[in-house]
């Protein structure tokens, strides 16, 4: 099981950048997908997360309106589009995964922490600087 996030780096305030997190070695469909980032000297924070079947999804208010997070079946990939990026943006993200989860966990549903994360891939840094 591996989890491996790309697509970090250096973008203008106001700019964008979509973050993969592709999945090998299990399907999503028994997985809840989380975004995480960390500041320097700041604590791991969780961002958003996506439900097991992609219908529901959870975001942190702060990121509300300006993230997304997505999920691509056939890739066996989550996604998170950053858009109107700020400068307090700036940090490494982690995504990560929690299962597998039985037929009975509610789709509706998913953690917001790290605690009950059973993957993580490696960080990819994103700055937002001018």
């Amino acid at each position: 099981v591996q989890l491996q996030a790309s697509g970090g780096g250096l973008v203008q305030p106001g700019g964008s950048l979509r973050l993969s997190c592709a999945a090998s070695g299990f399907t999503l469909d028994y997985y809840t997908i989380g975004w995480f980032r960390q500041a320097p000297g700041k604590e791991r924070e969780w961002l958003s997360c996506i439900s097991r079947s992609g219908s529901n999804t959870y975001y942190l208010e702060s990121i509300k309106g300006r993230f997304t997070i997505s999920r691509d079946t056939f890739r066996n990939t989550v996604y998170l589009q950053m858009d109107s990026m700020k400068r307090e943006d700036t940090a490494v993200y982690y995504c990560a995964a929690e299962g597998p989860l039985p037929i009975t966990y509610s789709d509706s549903v998913c953690s917001q922490s790290l605690d009950d994360m059973n993957y993580w891939g490696k960080g990819t840094q994103v700055t937002v600087s001018s």
